[in-house]
């Protein structure tokens, strides 16, 4: 009978390759495997997963020491398993791995926030809302899904031809993705990451998973194609809420800068009159942060590379 691969193998088979593909002791970039992009950097686990390893351990060696309390070992992994769970449900969680979810000090200081556009390209809204962004002289994150990119290859590059950044949204753009093994991951992000490198002449450099969920798997497939997680600091909830009013309020409430703010210009929810509500929002929202004297930047501007 086949089984499943344990998801915290993995994770240390994730370390060790991610350290053979970047050789941080040595100091040389090795060839990338399996689609790691140049300047990968290895993969760091946080406390949360060295203490589920840990815990893993210890749960291990309690059962071959004392075999008759394997039940209480098996209680305990399953509780660790349900906060692993708990941790990837909650978007703007760090405990599985970095995420950015507020703009750096510096940015702040500049008085930046930055907006950003998930599920397109879309031929009817992305246009609009580029449209709306030039009016008012800003430029935006654009979180692109490889599929659609494919699609529509002129509007990726008019995103890029009017001053914004493109990001990755993964290729499938599937609610499983949070439930991918590591080859999975890194089969769809990598083909979603080199769709949107060859259509712009950009190389993302942020990821965001639909919806924000995911799993432990994903941050070591991230450090091997040199990606960092980027969720958000509010979302209005565009791609369900069909009230704008409600949106909005929830976009502008403690607005201040650093903030990260999600919409939607694929996939938005209709109005009562079958109008995007993302794009009856946006004016609101541009002026709501032209009179809070903030200023939207790309990610990838107010955030610097690491080396």
């Amino acid at each position: 009978m086949s089984s499943s691969p344990d998801p915290l193998q993995t994770m240390r088979f994730e370390r060790t390759a991610s350290a053979a593909a970047c050789d941080p002791a040595g100091g040389r970039a090795q060839p990338p495997q399996d689609g790691a992009a140049a300047g990968c950097a290895a993969w760091r686990p946080t406390p949360a997963i060295k203490a589920t390893l840990a815990w893993h351990a210890g749960a291990g060696a309690l059962t071959a020491l004392a075999p008759s309390l394997w039940p209480w070992s098996l209680a305990a992994v399953a509780a660790n398993h349900l906060l692993l769970t708990a941790a990837g449900l909650w978007p703007r969680s760090s405990l599985l791995g970095p995420n950015l979810v507020r703009l750096p000090a510096a940015a702040i200081v500049r008085r930046q926030m930055a907006l950003t556009f998930d599920d397109g390209p879309d031929p009817e809204s992305t246009p609009r809302v580029l449209d709306l962004l030039d009016a008012a002289g800003w430029r935006a994150s654009f979180f692109c899904i490889g599929r659609h990119a494919r699609r529509y290859p002129a509007l990726m590059r008019e995103i890029v031809a009017r001053g914004h950044r493109v990001e990755n949204h993964g290729d499938t753009h599937t609610m499983a993705f949070a439930t991918y093994g590591s080859r999975r991951l890194r089969t769809d992000i990598r083909a979603a990451q080199d769709t949107l490198t060859d259509l712009t002449g950009q190389r993302p450099r942020f990821f965001r998973p639909l919806g924000g969920l995911r799993s432990p798997l994903l941050d070591p497939v991230l450090a091997q194609l040199d990606l960092q997680l980027a969720c958000w600091t509010r979302r209005g909830f565009d791609s369900v809420e069909r009230d704008p009013q409600r949106v909005y309020r929830r976009l502008v409430r403690g607005l201040a800068p650093g903030d990260i703010l999600l919409l939607h210009d694929g996939y938005a929810a209709r109005t009562s009159r079958g109008e995007s509500v993302a794009l009856v929002v946006l004016p609101w929202l541009l002026a709501a942060l032209r009179e809070a004297q903030l200023q939207p930047v790309p990610l990838a501007e107010a955030v610097p590379k690491k080396e």
